[in-house]
């Protein structure tokens, strides 16, 4: 806050540039007086300076330099107003250099030349008509100085005419010098605000490539990866070094990196990541004369998950509606079911009817998940305190299901909380403690429910671990789809419902290996992240 209160006033109304520009005269103006001082002190005869009178010149000049250093430190620390103090120094130069001719002879002494540096200096810092005031200016004091000469050495009057094309030389240096920096100033502020515009620019870029669902990479020709998005390392999965090459991503990526340098047209292959096992696709394009190459990395489980999202969407609405047509009939075939086993007529009929009553629920389930899906999207997400919640709930699932209780073992923080639909959770949880009670050994802890609480990332963790064969190769692509089951007495909805509901909550529900049975994993937003949201909320 101190540099900027302090830098104000050095640059208000004026740019930079030109400040540096006036730092650049001062340092000339020193350099000139300490020359003149020094071409006196070392060589008073051959210099030809002061040669009409020594002792005006050495003063003249001391009294230049001392102004001169004055003027440099009067820019660093005092800071005037800059018309003040560019008048103040030029005027300082013209009376100067004016004394020095004159001392050293006049015009003939070649001095008459620094008046026209010092105008065109002047008016490319200057502004508007100041610069033809500082021409007048050097025009009365080389005519002053032209009119003593003549008055005191008798010197001859058609010197007026060489003195007046030198005058004529001022303005016309003068008026060039500030048309030229009219245009340079204007070029000055398109460049700035171009470069504001382009800085701007590459801030959006950056942002949009940074929140891009897709990795991006930039890769030169020596395989170093110069830039690179979050996604891409959270794709494949790695931590890049500070100076990473692309093998310290992908080895396979750098593999088909090569082929394409070789063969542009194979510009897209397919990978799969070590341990996670996910398949991505990389797409490479040059980026141009440089040589680097821009690699895209897609999740291909997104893309498919995305356009299972748009059929299903589809085969929701087709299926709610036949739904709604079987739930009826179906009530009546159950109705019709116990009528027939309580007459008892034919030997066989109470297990006839007994099969048509478990098919008939099992139609009644099927209808209820399908109808579920519908209800997804509605939503009423609360905080909810797991260490009673899931107490709660396990007592309920043991009660209606005449489990051990013996079989959970519960480890969850006290003050874990999860922003989550109350309704959605319980069958959530309901789905997936079911499912771990179906295979599973039965015996005590053998279901684990562990809750973690990231406060500093604002998520907390919920897991489901059994103890039984967990999920076979073959089924691990497919456990979230619909209408896929191991079980015979399942719909297949309960976790693809599941999910679905985590997703709507602002949560994933995801498969984390076998441990050594299936290890299931909801991921949620806890209340320092909804606390955070708010702050942010109120801040805009």
């Amino acid at each position: 806050m101190t540099e900027s209160r302090t830098d104000t006033p050095y640059t208000a109304g004026r740019p930079v540039s030109v400040w540096t520009s006036l730092h650049y005269f001062n340092i000339y103006r020193l350099i000139v007086a300490s020359v003149f001082l020094l071409a006196v002190a070392f060589y008073p005869r051959t210099s030809g300076l002061g040669s009409q009178n020594p002792s005006l010149f050495v003063w003249t000049g001391l009294a230049y330099w001392l102004l001169a250093l004055f003027f440099y430190g009067a820019l660093k620390k005092l800071r005037p107003g800059f018309n003040t103090l560019l008048t103040l120094q030029v005027s300082v130069d013209i009376l100067a250099i004016t004394l020095l001719m004159y001392a050293s002879g006049g015009e003939k002494s070649g001095l008459a030349v620094m008046l026209l540096v010092v105008l065109a200096g002047a008016g490319l810092v200057g502004q508007g008509r100041l610069t033809l005031f500082f021409a007048a200016l050097a025009t009365v004091a080389v005519l002053i100085e032209q009119g003593v000469r003549v008055i005191d050495f008798g010197a001859d009057f058609a010197d007026f005419v060489q003195a007046g094309i030198l005058c004529m030389g001022f303005f016309a240096t003068a008026i060039s010098a500030r048309l030229l920096a009219r245009r340079v100033i204007a070029n000055e502020q398109l460049a700035r605000q171009r470069g504001i515009d382009l800085a701007n620019q590459l801030s959006v870029s950056e942002r949009v490539i940074r929140d891009m669902q897709d990795g991006v990479m930039v890769v030169d020709s020596g395989e170093k990866v110069r830039q690179w998005n979050p996604q891409a390392e959270s794709l494949l999965g790695v931590r890049a070094p500070a100076l990473p090459d692309l093998a310290s991503f992908s080895v396979v990526l750098a593999e088909q990196y090569r082929i394409f340098k070789g063969d542009p047209r194979a510009r897209m292959t397919s990978l799969r990541v070590p341990g996670s096992g996910a398949l991505l696709r990389a797409r490479f394009v040059h980026a141009g004369e440089s040589g680097d190459v821009l690699i895209y990395i897609e999740d291909m489980g997104r893309i498919q998950q995305q356009a299972q999202q748009i059929k299903l969407a589809a085969l929701g609405r087709l299926t709610a509606n036949i739904a709604h047509e079987i739930r009826n009939p179906l009530s009546a075939i159950s109705h019709a079911a116990e009528l027939l086993r309580e007459e008892k007529r034919i030997e066989g009929q109470e297990r006839l009817s007994r099969i048509i009553n478990d098919n008939a629920q099992r139609l009644e389930r099927l209808v209820r998940d399908v109808l579920e899906l519908g209800r997804r999207d509605r939503t009423s997400q609360e905080p909810i305190r797991l260490a009673g919640f899931l107490e709660s709930s396990l007592d309920e699932l043991t009660m209606h299901e005449q489990i051990d209780r013996a079989a959970f073992a519960l480890a969850v923080e006290a003050d874990a909380v999860l922003q989550f639909d109350r309704t959605h959770l319980n069958q959530v949880l309901w789905n997936l403690l079911s499912n771990a009670r179906r295979y599973c050994s039965g015996k005590p802890g053998s279901i684990r429910i562990e809750v973690r609480n990231l406060a500093t990332s604002g998520r907390v963790e919920l897991h489901i671990m059994d103890d039984g064969a967990g999920v076979d190769e073959e089924s691990r692509g497919k456990i979230f789809e619909p209408f896929f089951t191991t079980h015979g007495k399942g719909t297949g909805l309960g976790l693809y419902i599941a999910r679905e509901l985590c997703e709507a909550n602002d949560a994933v529900l995801e498969w984390s290996g076998n441990d050594p049975g299936a290890h299931f994993r909801i991921i949620g937003r806890n209340q320092q992240w909804q606390e955070n949201r708010n702050a942010g909320d109120r801040q805009d």
